[in-house]
């Protein structure tokens, strides 16, 4: 999204989540910093549920790592912008039939992993050496900002993709929504929201990209191209108990991760100064804080099959 193409309101048009009304304080734990809020998510990871005498994690239930239908026995996964690998080490354990290589430009990941997977260094945005029609899947997620020619990385996504191969992308948006006027165009949040769109465009990195992802992936070549656009919400303000578990993890991502996102861009592109970047994030971070503000992201999860050279 461009600069003169803003919203003019932080509705996205869709339905409103249901507000837990039940006055439990669920901001409490980040009210004293992230230590509690990580003691918080630690302990619903050690909650079980029981069924038959057996007992099963509960962190994570009905959750899939890959949305494309690439059935049981894949061969060979890339991860593209892998970052700390958690997800190609979750896949490389759900599909011993596979090689995953995760890529990316810096060597973060731990080296403690499973056998079939493999971490490269690399520039993403470079030309492709990986053979063509070489991986049952590639997988990009969570690179708005990163890259500066989308339609080139799924272009070169379609050239390694196996025929019959899937690619998957998932990417939120960096606009930011409410559909219950909670949420003001003027508040830290909606600016924050507004200027990372703003700096990124102007580094020539696009941010707010997720609702084109469909589109790039189609004009790269892929068919059956489906898309689901999931809520993120910001805090654990909804009523549904996983959009609150949702909202809990992106809350913590905000206030342990803002300073991050934040600074670079608004002092190398906006011509911040740090100390007023910092000041302004505090008034974001206590925005997040304010379980009065029903604030979330879409999540746009889009996958395409390369088709069989019988259908070209």
């Amino acid at each position: 999204m461009r600069e003169d193409d803003e919203p003019q309101t932080t509705a996205d048009g869709g339905s409103s989540i249901a507000v837990d009304s039940s006055g439990a304080d669920d901001y409490s734990i980040y009210s004293n910093g992230t230590e509690s809020a990580t003691t918080s998510l630690k302990s619903s990871v050690l909650d079980f549920e029981y069924e038959n005498g057996r007992r099963y994690h509960a962190y994570k239930k009905g959750g899939e790592n890959i949305l494309a239908p690439i059935g049981d026995n894949p061969q060979r996964i890339l991860d593209v912008g892998t970052g700390t690998g958690i997800w190609a080490m979750d896949v490389a354990d759900r599909y011993p039939s596979a090689v995953v290589i995760g890529n990316d430009l810096s060597p973060i990941q731990p080296t403690w992993v499973p056998p079939n997977i493999q971490f490269e260094v690399d520039d993403v945005e470079a030309e492709w050496t990986y053979a063509a029609d070489s991986f049952d899947l590639v997988h990009i997620r969570y690179m708005m900002a990163c890259i500066s020619d989308w339609p080139k990385l799924f272009k070169q996504a379609y050239r390694v993709t196996k025929p019959g191969g899937y690619l998957e992308s998932a990417e939120p948006t960096l606009q930011i929504f409410c559909n219950d006027g909670s949420l003001d165009l003027e508040s830290p949040m909606a600016m924050w929201s507004k200027n990372m769109i703003k700096s990124a465009d102007l580094f020539g990195k696009p941010g707010n990209i997720a609702h084109l992802t469909k589109g790039w992936m189609i004009d790269a070549g892929f068919v059956n191209v489906e898309e689901k656009i999931l809520r993120l919400p910001v805090g654990p303000w909804p009523k549904d108990p996983l959009l609150k578990e949702i909202g809990r993890f992106n809350m913590l991502s905000g206030m342990q991760g803002l300073d991050g996102f934040t600074l670079a861009l608004f002092t190398r592109v906006l011509g911040w100064s740090a100390e007023d970047v910092m000041k302004f994030i505090q008034t974001v971070k206590d925005q997040l804080l304010d379980r009065r503000t029903h604030a979330f992201a879409n999540y746009h999860v889009v996958y395409g099959r390369k088709p069989e050279p019988e259908e070209k």
